[in-house]
């Protein structure tokens, strides 16, 4: 009997162990994981841009027709179209600064600007199609804008070129009832092909801007026939409607300098992500500068503009905005004793600017300029622009790439 009472004692000692240690092993902590092991240092927050322009790859050509006599490129746009490429309008195929024989032609880039195909006429009007804008907007809509002048005008420019004049005598009265003014095509295939030739009140070399609704507000100075300045142009802003049809919005207050109206023209505006327009346009009348407005009501009214450059600080501008929040303002500098493309730079939306940024200072004749710029998908920007590489030479489209810092 006792030996019995002894086992049941060592088997509830022995249980009591086994409960105990089952407990103690469920109440120690876990062994700490280990951290996995990396060559790569932690990431730090970015440091804040100094709002500078760091190039990435001199300017080089990339639109130019050696060997031709219609060999002339000026006043380019770029924009990336609704399937990812990139396209360059410009006003092209021309003998010189002023001819009659301009045409607003484009071509595309489907590898972010290394390479292009050959440029095709988009806008071929009997008359001179000058300056080129290309803009998307909507889900595929393209819109390509242009503008030219009477032949009147052309005889005036070139009176001893007997080879203007005879092309010009070809020009019907019903031609130039037709085509004269500020020219644009619409594309609601995202740009591989284009409608009828319309005709808008209003003119700027980049053409209209792309709203965040998906429709077109064009601002732009009245269309001037003869391209002269006088008191009944003033810069416009109208929308544009798909069937070509435009419909007045407002006008930016004119502006003076010591009593004397200054011409503004040649505008460049952007829609700022709390909606707000944004404006910046080229004064001359004794000024190669630019002036800044903006509206908070669509375009019905506009600030009292100011001027941001000095009187030869530059023009005319192209405003972009980058991923990053940085607007940029990039604008040719003719004054000397260099020529090229500079830029401002703005990181609270155009409260305030940087101004004066060199990107490209090679440029070896005042008849340069025109800049605008887009954003490659790596952050990186283009601006292409035009220029002479000898003076005595023709224009050629640039290109140069380069980032904020």
């Amino acid at each position: 009997m006792a030996a019995f009472f002894k086992r049941i004692i060592a088997f509830f000692m022995s249980l009591t162990a086994f409960i105990s240690d089952l407990f103690g092993r469920a109440k120690k902590p876990a062994d700490p994981v280990p951290e996995p092991t990396t060559n790569v240092e932690p990431s730090a927050d970015p440091e804040p841009l100094r709002l500078e322009a760091e190039v990435l790859s001199s300017a080089r050509t990339i639109l130019e027709a050696p060997g031709q006599v219609n060999n002339y490129f000026g006043w380019p746009s770029i924009a990336r179209l609704p399937n990812g490429k990139l396209a360059v309008a410009c006003s092209g195929f021309r003998r010189g600064h002023i001819c009659p024989f301009g045409k607003a032609v484009m071509m595309t880039s489907d590898d972010e600007g290394d390479t292009y195909t050959g440029a095709a006429a988009v806008i071929e009007t009997p008359l001179d199609d000058r300056d080129a804008g290309v803009v998307p907007f909507g889900v595929n809509g393209v819109i390509v804008t242009s503008f030219n002048n009477t032949r009147e005008a052309q005889r005036n420019w070139n009176p001893d070129n007997a080879e203007y004049l005879s092309y010009l005598e070809t020009v019907t009265d019903a031609d130039e009832a037709r085509y004269l003014g500020s020219t644009f095509r619409l594309s609601f295939d995202g740009g591989e092909t284009f409608g009828d030739i319309f005709i808008s009140p209003v003119t700027s070399p980049h053409g209209p801007t792309a709203l965040r609704d998906g429709s077109l507000l064009w601002v732009g100075r009245t269309f001037a026939e003869d391209d002269v300045f006088t008191e009944n142009n003033r810069i416009e802003a109208w929308r544009v409607h798909t069937d070509g049809t435009m419909e007045f919005v407002g006008a930016v207050p004119p502006v003076y300098r010591n009593g004397t109206l200054i011409d503004a023209c040649e505008p460049s505006c952007i829609e700022l992500p709390d909606g707000t327009l944004l404006c910046h346009f080229r004064a001359e009348s004794g000024l190669f500068t630019v002036y800044q407005t903006r509206s908070v009501d669509g375009g019905l009214t506009w600030s009292a503009p100011t001027r941001l450059l000095a009187d030869q600080g530059g023009a005319p501008p192209h405003l972009y905005l980058h991923s990053s929040g940085v607007l940029i303002s990039a604008y040719g500098y003719r004054a000397g004793p260099t020529y090229g493309v500079r830029l401002m730079l703005s990181a609270d939306m155009g409260e305030t600017w940087k101004t004066d940024l060199i990107l490209w200072d090679d440029g070896v004749s005042s008849d340069l300029g025109y800049p605008a710029t887009v954003e490659r998908t790596d952050g990186t920007l283009l601006t292409v622009f035009y220029a002479k590489d000898e003076e005595s030479g023709p224009a050629v489209i640039k290109q140069i790439r380069w980032k904020l810092v």
